[in-house]
């Protein structure tokens, strides 16, 4: 896969599958703009990836000021986006009854409002023939007990990228999903033990949790010409999990 002079933007590429989509996206000849919230793990991301070919862009996704400051970033900058993936995400897990409404807010924020507002801003600035990807999870179709809310986010997302699908079609830009089950990232070791990762793996047919190379390899592909026919699919990238309760 070639991506010499692409131009692709990635939201929260500062750590995690974000991060290792910026390196390999790099490794294969992109320019790379990732955005984070957080400076100082966006400066790291730059100083671990060590390339005149990312630049960093600190922009809270989660609200419309944070979408403006990338949309005049990628104005002043003059070049079509050839690549936007939509990779920002938060969960907070709680049984129904005690999730509470800043929570509630701050998930569905990140994970679909900023995900709705930077593609309604940034597709003026879409190449035609381009490419986006939103992250999405298995747990859109998956019932996991106190996990309701990011659930919901991601259902919510995956039916704003199938109308996407239809209405960026003129443009020929193609849109796809890519559903990761459980991956090991900063995100899911931060909020499950040890015994729950284990159980993540023993769902899965390969009886191991992802890594996030795994997910990025996922993304280049359907970023790239060789998938030049795939539009509107949901890739799941779990291992062949079966959906879980957790009890």
């Amino acid at each position: 896969m070639n991506f010499t002079n692409k131009n692709v933007i990635i939201s929260g590429g500062s750590q995690g599958i974000g991060l290792a989509t910026a390196k390999a996206f790099i490794e294969h000849g992109a320019n790379v703009l990732i955005t984070g919230r957080n400076p100082e793990t966006l400066q790291k991301a730059a100083e671990a990836i060590n390339s005149s070919n990312l630049q960093i862009l600190a922009a809270d996704t989660s609200n419309l000021n944070g979408i403006s400051v990338l949309e005049k970033w990628v104005a002043e900058s003059g070049k079509k986006v050839d690549v936007l993936y939509l990779n920002a995400a938060i969960g907070v897990y709680a049984p129904i009854e005690h999730v509470t409404e800043a929570d509630f807010d701050a998930q569905f924020n990140v994970n679909v409002k900023g995900h709705f507002f930077t593609l309604r801003q940034l597709i003026p600035h879409l190449a035609d023939g381009a490419s986006v990807i939103f992250t999405s999870s298995r747990v859109a179709a998956a019932a996991g007990i106190a996990s309701s809310v990011y659930s919901a986010t991601k259902a919510a997302l995956n039916k704003i990228a199938e109308i996407a699908v239809n209405e960026l079609a003129e443009r020929k830009i193609r849109v796809n999903i890519v559903s990761p089950g459980p991956i090991q990232t900063p995100g899911l070791l931060t909020v499950a033990s040890q015994e729950v990762q284990g159980f993540l793996a023993s769902r899965s047919a390969l009886q191991r949790l992802g890594n996030a190379e795994e997910v990025a390899n996922t993304v280049l592909f359907l970023a790239s010409d060789e998938a030049s026919y795939i539009n509107g699919a949901d890739i799941a990238v779990d291992g062949g999990s079966i959906p879980y309760m957790l009890k």
